[in-house]
């Protein structure tokens, strides 16, 4: 990774993932590498990483270090199969690292893969932990993007629950969470559009705007415009 550094790309990086004074990303630093080029190193090496290394990488200042620990995480727990001791080392490994996946691109490329996917047959209570009691944004938008992996296995009960749970948090409600929920409900929308738009009759008066807009986005706009009047 650090030898694909690239000084030109790190102000535009910086600037993309807010890492000014008082912004969500503020003092994180970076290499100036795109995600396509660490997926590519993530390719060449996860089969030869141990958790030693992983543990170096995810406690790295650089932010692309950190993804790709969290890649690498990905690729051992997909690779594990039925190897169900290395999988919860995995995740036992995530969950105690919490605090360095700390951007939405960290967050969003690796919890549906390796929580979400493990607890497809588990007791899901740690995700909603995770949003009523995350200490981070972070923590919180791990708990519903998780449900991305759920989604495509055609369960959309947890999305709903854990949406309103941000619903009944006190405004305002971060804008990367907002987001986060509306593109969760949006897809749970894909899977069955009219159990959307009962919910949206029911809960959208009181959804912040953002979250709203993301969760209609794929409506039609005849459709979309009704529904943002209406509120």
């Amino acid at each position: 990774m650090l030898s694909h550094a690239d000084p030109s790309q790190v102000a535009g990086l910086s600037r993309f993932f807010k890492t000014g004074p008082g912004q969500y990303g503020e003092g994180d630093k970076f290499l100036g590498i795109k995600v396509p080029l660490t997926r590519a190193v993530v390719k060449a090496c996860w089969n030869q990483t141990d958790f030693d290394e992983l543990e170096e990488c995810i406690r790295s200042e650089y932010h692309e270090i950190r993804l790709a620990a969290l890649l690498t995480l990905v690729q051992i727990f997909t690779h594990a199969r039925k190897d169900v001791a290395l999988q919860q080392r995995c995740v036992d490994f995530f969950l105690n690292h919490l605090e360095f996946v700390n951007n939405w691109d960290l967050v969003d490329l690796s919890c549906y893969e390796i929580l979400g996917r493990w607890l497809l047959d588990r007791d899901r209570s740690l995700l909603y932990a995770l949003v009523s009691d995350g200490r981070t944004i972070w923590e919180q938008r791990i708990g519903i993007v998780s449900t991305m992996q759920f989604i495509r296995h055609g369960q959309l009960d947890d999305t709903y629950a854990i949406a309103d749970i941000f619903l009944g948090k006190p405004e305002p409600l971060h804008d990367l969470l907002q987001k986060a929920v509306g593109w969760l409900l949006r897809d749970a929308g894909k899977r069955d559009e009219d159990r959307l738009r009962r919910y949206l009759k029911l809960n959208g008066s009181r959804m912040p705007r953002t979250m709203l807009r993301y969760a209609i986005e794929k409506f039609p706009p005849e459709e979309r415009s009704a529904i943002l009047k209406a509120v």
